[in-house]
């Protein structure tokens, strides 16, 4: 199940970066095709060094910045901090656990 797994996540990583590779390629044929960049049709993925030699990224011409990761992080923790389903099902899981326990090892004494 394992080895199944990682080569299911290999492929998987493969193909999302063979998509985005294909559609980087298609960006500069069009170009050719046309003759000039035209700057509606933003690249899909943008590597730039900017002033301070950081990297700057853009997806699809949205710039990715490392802050707004952190953003994020903190707004997903902030929503993990009490989730009222999670909390239930985590606790109907201990409940049947515990129930299953007592009723194997009563059906083990009874054996006994």
């Amino acid at each position: 199940m394992v080895k199944w797994f990682i080569r299911f996540s290999i492929a998987l990583f493969l193909l999302f970066f063979g998509v985005l590779f294909g559609m980087q390629q298609a960006h500069h044929g069009m170009e050719r095709m046309r003759g000039y960049a035209d700057p509606s049709f933003p690249s899909v993925i943008q590597i730039e060094k900017n002033g301070n030699g950081e990297l700057e990224a853009a997806v699809f011409g949205q710039t990715v910045a490392a802050s707004d990761l952190q953003e994020k992080k903190e707004t997903i923790q902030e929503l993990k901090t009490f989730n009222l389903f999670s909390e239930l099902g985590r606790q109907l899981a201990d409940a049947a656990t515990a129930f299953m326990e007592t009723l194997l090892s009563l059906i083990g004494r009874a054996f006994d």
